[in-house]
């Protein structure tokens, strides 16, 4: 922690990044930092690959996130948050190699180790708990906007307080942000309470494509660009989505299969899908990705793969016979 301090507080231009297609713990440890670099005076540039989910868009300084970036020679810092390994990043990973710091912050048993400095908690219930410690420990005091995002990330990555990494942190932070000025209806209002018919309708599909295991152990869900595009919905709205596949009776895995936006025109019908994953606490999904190499929790991982649907469908099915 000390020497990530030491090269913050030296830092003159810094280049914050996390995981494309992001959740409410890549958007709130993102912000947090950003703002918290703000206040010591450095330039910054918050930096994601895809567009940022509209429930998210409500969080100070969201409009900030850019899609690019400059010439790495720009920077002197890279902070890369919430990524496993540096790919995640999505197209800057290349750049970023070149920024002659790069720190790596994240709570993913998986991570990789990549980058010059680490800051690396598995027992962390989130990337934004990791950033509120290194808040402090900058010594940075922390205003609404930062506490804002700080809660978001814990929030939305413990799934409301219901998943396996929620941590006695968790719970002791979120109150100390409720106390510096968040409200945490307004917060589960514009997470939770919100959705476009669009997004509606999306379900309604996702929900059709579900398949079921003959063990009934496992369960897979599948969204295509062609859902996306008949229901007038964008990669960002999936987020959450299979949830209601874990929910299944008896189901002790569900897979998410979402084609990606350059998946189409590949040779032989093949294309790229991220595959997420997730547990009812019994089975460790990172195993599972990281052999098609992905990673991620124990309870939520996933991975990239090219292929063709049919085929991935039917490997995926087949890790049913092991539950």
């Amino acid at each position: 922690m000390n020497r990530i301090v030491d090269q913050i507080k030296r830092a003159r231009h810094v280049f914050l990044a996390s995981h494309s297609d992001p959740d409410g713990d890549a958007i709130g440890s993102l912000l947090a930092l950003g703002l918290c670099l703000g206040k010591l005076d450095k330039k910054v540039t918050l930096y994601n690959a895809s567009l940022i989910p509209a429930v998210y868009r409500f969080l100070p300084s969201a409009k900030r996130i850019v899609r690019h970036m400059k010439p790495a020679g720009t920077y002197d810092t890279a902070l890369v948050l919430d990524c496993g390994n540096l790919p995640r990043v999505g197209e800057a990973a290349a750049a970023i190699e070149q920024i002659p710091v790069v720190i790596n912050i994240d709570h993913h048993v998986s991570n990789t180790r990549f980058g010059d400095l680490q800051l690396i908690d598995a027992n962390a219930s989130s990337t934004a708990e990791i950033a509120y410690r290194l808040i402090n420990a900058l010594q940075v005091p922390i205003d609404a906007a930062m506490a804002t995002a700080i809660y978001t990330g814990i929030l939305t990555d413990t799934g409301s307080f219901r998943f396996s990494n929620t941590n006695p942190a968790a719970f002791a932070i979120s109150k100390e942000m409720t106390e510096l000025g968040v409200n945490p209806h307004d917060v589960a209002q514009h997470v939770f309470g919100t959705y476009s018919l669009g997004r509606i309708k999306l379900l309604n599909q996702a929900l059709d494509s579900i398949e079921i295991s003959n063990n009934g152990k496992l369960s897979v869900m599948t969204v295509t660009r062609s859902m996306l595009e008949t229901t007038g919905t964008h990669p960002e709205d999936v987020d959450g989505l299979i949830n209601y596949a874990r929910r299944i009776e008896d189901v002790k895995v569900a897979a998410l299969i979402q084609e990606q936006k350059n998946g189409r025109g590949q040779a032989n019908g093949r294309c790229h899908f991220h595959v997420s994953l997730r547990s009812d606490g019994t089975v460790d999904v990172a195993a599972i990705a990281g052999s098609f190499g992905g990673g991620g929790h124990a309870s939520a991982a996933g991975f990239q793969v090219e292929t063709t649907l049919a085929q991935l469908k039917s490997e995926i099915i087949t890790l049913a016979e092991n539950l």
